[in-house]
This record gives structure tokens, C-alpha cells and sequence, in this order.
């Protein structure tokens, strides 16, 4: 959520930047949230005003009590009362300012920083860094992920339809297994960096997901669970972040440094076509999430290590990859900065989306109150997270570019993981 002030004293930069989003009404929208808070403050102050009078007649009532004088002090408890009532109406009067100051502010989504590339969609996006060596080639007798799969018996998409729906893939053997590897190759890894690996909820209230941006912007995309008000988590990112709710750090403490494994439920509601088979888009996949909390003189230099981290992930797997810096148009909505990477998928001849890493600046602490101890009192840390990494679309890469006449390769990085060196082909 942007900071009020920086509305009120950013007000052009702040224009530029949703102007790179498409975001309609942005300057009519800001204008009326400068009003509401002009409202707030004028009737907080006249309510303060009634209180101070009203404190001052009772102290009155009390003396004229004690002097005998009850007709002139019965007179004066009138006064008071009128004015309890007049405090009343400018409470209620105050939260309703409040409530729609805040629902005002919910719906601008984040300044995007000045070297975000302008654009309307994910054609605009910018090639940050191209893959420097040959894209692999396949012959014409490759086959898709979803091909092999059934070959392999890596997993089972119609097993999927008959528990739950489309979308649930159903892992099994060493498709399971190949699975479970990489979540423990991703978690080493990350711990290796610093990261502490924790275990979170998959479900969060309402207000764990309000202070991290999913809602209300996505809450068609996400799955609730209406009699007890709880969310499935679409990312790790929602329960690692939301730890340090309401938290005052010092600054001694940062950089914070989180990773989780966690399945991820998305609705992914009107995804549809030929590019969305297999599991290039499912509705529930495992994912491991890194995620910093960080002083704000440092979050763009730590930006820079996540990337380089996730990308030396992609190296050991021996995946060719490219890396994107997200226009204006294609950014998420509380993302100040957002890299892509994708991984080039042999088969299908098209490059796959595995990770996103991204800085929101204070966006997501202003709506948590995650502050640390600055000089000139309590300031707002700067969040960053990232996929380190997603497995669907990691696997679909896997089996495509690395089939063979003998069975499907493994890179050498998850032969101890999984006690093979190759996946065969299953009757």
C-alpha cells in the first residue's frame, strides 16, 4: 500500500509511474484520497476539540457540585451530555473516512521504479539478459513433456480429473520422486546461501493475505474456504512474510533472509488453449520461495543477489534461460521491480515462465507495519521474494530436453538426490 505522504509530496512521480501500469483514473483517484485524509484529520481534530470541552465542563460540574451550586452544575451536565452525543457522531463519522480511505488505497497498486520499462503487456517486456549459448535442438521424433509423462509414468493428469478436477496432476513413482529431489535440491541450496528454511501454514486468514497484496487484488484467483474465512496460499511468499507482521526489527537484524517449500493452489481462472497442457498451467504445484527483508539502502543490491542466486540454480540443472525485466503493463500489482526467468522448453519450441523475483520497496510492510529502528525513529523495511524454484514447468523442461533413445538424462546434481541417473521408460 503507497504511503499517504508520499501521495501528498510525490504526487507527479508517482503519476509517471502508474502512467507505465495503464492505470485509468489514477490522478482522480489520488486527488480523493488526499480529500478523505483531508476529512480524517479535520474530524479527528473537531473531535478532539469536544473531548478537551467536554473534560473541561465536567471538571466544572464537579466544582459547582461541591459548592452547593447543583442547579447551575445540573445545567452544565446537560452541556455535557449533548456534547457525548456529538462525540459519538464524530467517531462513527471517523471510522466511515477511515474504512474508505483505506479501501481508496487498496486500489493503487505499486510505483514502479524508474528503470521499469513502459508497456501494456507481456510483449513489452524487456530481454534484461538473453541466453549467450545454443538453444538445444531436438529431432522431429521428440515429444512433449505430457507425451513422456505417460511413457515414464511421471505423473497422471486423468487421475488428477477423477480426485479433484483439471489441473491436479497426480505424480507417482519416479515422477514422485523426481519431485521430491528437486524440492530438497532447491531447500539445500537455499539454506547453503543463508536462507532459514521454515515449514508454513497453507492456509492463512484474511488478513495475512490483505497484508501481502493478494487481497483483494487477486481474490478471484485464489481458493477460500468460506466457512472458516481461510485462504490456500497461491505462493509461500503470504505465511513467510506475514512472520514479521506487526514487527519492530533492528537493523542490526537485516537482511532477514526466509525459504519454504510449499504446494501453491492458483484458480488460474481463464487460462486456457494449447499453451497451458501438461503442466505448463496447473492449479495446484509445489514451489520452494525465497524471500528478504531489507534495509531500504540495500533491497536493489540484494535484488541483484537474488537473481544471480536463482539463476545459479538453473545453471547446475543445465537449463538454458533467459531473463526478463517486466514492463509497466505486466508488473504485478505490488511489485516495484520484477525479473522473470524462463527456461527454454526444447519440445514445445517456446520459452516457460519458472520464476519471478521481485522488490516491493515498502509497499507490502506499509500493510504489514514491518519497521526497524532508524535513526530518526521507526521506518518501513523493504520486502523481496522470490520462486527458487517453481517444479512444474522445471520438470516439463527436464524430460523435453533431456530425452533420449535410452531414457530421459538427469543432471548430475540430483543424482544423490535420487539415486538415478536417468528416468526410464515404465510398462
Amino acid at each position: 500500500m503507497l504511503l499517504l505522504q508520499t501521495l501528498r509530496d510525490e504526487k507527479d512521480r508517482v503519476l509517471t509511474g502508474l502512467a507505465k501500469r495503464q492505470v485509468a483514473d489514477a490522478e482522480a483517484t489520488i486527488d480523493r484520497i488526499i480529500a478523505l485524509d483531508d476529512r480524517r484529520k479535520a474530524t479527528q481534530t473537531s473531535n478532539d476539540e469536544k473531548l478537551a470541552e467536554r473534560n473541561t465542563i465536567s471538571r466544572q460540574v464537579g466544582e459547582l457540585m461541591k459548592a452547593g451550586k447543583r442547579e447551575e452544575g445540573a445545567a452544565l451536565r446537560d452541556r455535557v451530555n449533548e456534547i457525548k452525543e456529538g462525540i459519538a457522531a464524530g467517531e462513527a463519522e471517523l471510522n466511515q473516512i477511515k474504512e474508505e480511505l483505506e479501501e481508496a488505497l487498496l486500489t493503487l497498486p505499486n510505483v514502479p521504479h524508474p528503470l521499469v520499462p513502459a508497456g501494456v503487456t507481456e510483449d513489452d517486456n524487456e530481454v534484461f539478459r538473453p541466453f549467450a549459448g545454443e538453444l538445444p535442438v531436438l529431432p522431429d521424433t521428440a515429444k512433449p513433456h505430457w507425451e513422456l509423462a505417460e511413457e515414464y509414468k511421471i505423473f497422471d493428469l486423468e487421475l488428477g480429473v477423477k480426485t479433484t478436477g483439471a489441473g491436479f496432476p497426480v505424480f507417482t513413482g519416479q515422477g514422485a520422486r523426481l519431485a521430491r529431489g528437486l524440492v530438497n535440491f532447491f531447500l539445500d541450496r537455499n539454506t547453503a546461501a543463508g536462507y532459514t528454511e521454515f515449514q508454513p501454514p497453507l492456509l492463512v486468514n484474511e488478513a495475512t493475505a490483505r497484508a501481502t497484496g493478494q487481497l483483494p487484488d487477486k481474490e478471484g484467483q485464489m481458493y477460500h474456504c468460506t466457512q472458516d474465512d481461510f485462504y490456500l496460499i497461491p505462493t509461500a511468499e503470504v505465511p513467510l512474510t506475514n512472520l514479521y507482521r506487526d514487527i519492530i526489527l533492528d537493523p542490526e537484524e537485516l537482511p532477514i533472509k526466509l525459504t519454504g517449500y510449499t504446494p501453491c493452489f492458483r484458480r488460474e481462472a481463464g487460462s486456457y488453449g494449447a499453451h497451458v497442457r501438461g503442466l505448463n498451467r496447473v492449479h495446484q504445484f509445489d514451489k520452494v520461495e525465497v524471500v528478504q527483508l531489507a534495509h531500504p539502502e540495500k533491497s536493489y543490491e540484494i535484488l541483484d543477489e537474488m537473481v544471480a542466486h536463482i539463476g545459479g540454480l538453473l545453471d547446475e540443472l543445465g537449463l538454458p534461460f533467459r531473463i526478463l525485466r517486466l514492463c509497466g503493463g505486466d508488473l504485478g500489482f505490488t511489485s516495484a521491480m520484477t525479473f522473470d526467468f524462463e527456461v527454454w522448453s526444447a519440445a514445445q519450441k517456446r520459452w516457460l515462465e519458472v520464476s519471478s523475483v521481485s522488490c516491493f520497496e515498502t509497499f507490502q510492510s506499509n500493510r504489514l507495519k514491518l519497521r526497524y529502528r532508524g535513526e530518526n525513529g521507526n521506518e518501513l523495511a523493504h520486502t523481496l521474494n522470490g520462486s527458487a524454484l517453481a517444479l512444474p514447468r522445471i520438470i516439463a523442461a527436464l524430460l523435453e530436453n533431456n530425452q533420449t533413445d535410452e531414457g530421459i538424462t538427469l543432471p548430475e546434481v540430483l543424482h544423490s538426490y535420487l539415486g538415478m541417473t536417468k528416468l526410464e521408460k515404465k510398462q
